[in-house]
């Protein structure tokens, strides 16, 4: 699998993954991560976990890919196509404010993503997922509808998801994301939480 730090892809076996991952008992996995700020705070938080955060935009990734924390990762690819080397591995799943086609595949169900989510979880793996109004205004959903839409999604993959905990402009400001600063300030600032497990 494609991995990055800074302005240099390098190319990641299973072996060498394998090696990496030896010292940890937890892994999570950081999807659509954008710039990697939340995934880098993550693994700066928990040094007894490693962290991967995965998108499929390298550019964003180019400065906290550059740290040199030993719990922390930074994978190229697709949400929808996720390397067979995270096979079995992962024990946490991070979603943070999701648009685009990460989003489009939440509301849509989209089995490439679901599946291919399944297949890289170890049993009893939890999720948090955040979503917020904008990016699912711009998708063509009611803030309600949406999040109603992604939860039912889930469920029907298997996810067992708690109720809703709806985020305020506080609790947006206060979260280690690039993204939920401009929420917290932006002209929309709804956001919810999706917590639960498989």
């Amino acid at each position: 699998m494609e991995t990055i730090r800074g302005k240099m892809s390098h190319t990641l076996d299973s072996t060498t993954l394998q090696a990496r991952l030896a010292n940890y008992s937890a892994i999570t996995l950081d999807l659509g991560t954008g710039d990697g700020k939340f995934a880098f705070c993550h693994a700066e938080s928990f040094p007894g976990r490693f962290v991967i955060g995965l998108d499929s935009c390298r550019e964003n990734l180019r400065e906290f890919s550059r740290t040199k924390l030993p719990n922390l990762l930074y994978v190229i690819a697709s949400a929808q196509a996720l390397p067979k080397e995270l096979s079995g591995l992962v024990s946490y799943v991070t979603i943070n404010f999701p648009w685009g086609s990460l989003l489009g595949s939440l509301l849509t169900g989209d089995p490439l993503l679901l599946c291919g989510l399944e297949s890289v979880l170890t049993t009893g793996a939890k999720l948090d997922l955040r979503l917020n109004g904008g990016a699912l205004a711009e998708a063509g959903w009611t803030f309600e509808d949406g999040v109603a839409q992604v939860r039912e999604n889930l469920v029907r993959a298997g996810w067992r998801i708690n109720q809703p905990a709806p985020m305020d402009s506080h609790d947006l400001h206060a979260f280690p994301s690039s993204w939920a600063k401009r929420l917290a300030f932006g002209r929309d600032p709804r956001a919810i939480q999706l917590s639960g497990c498989i």
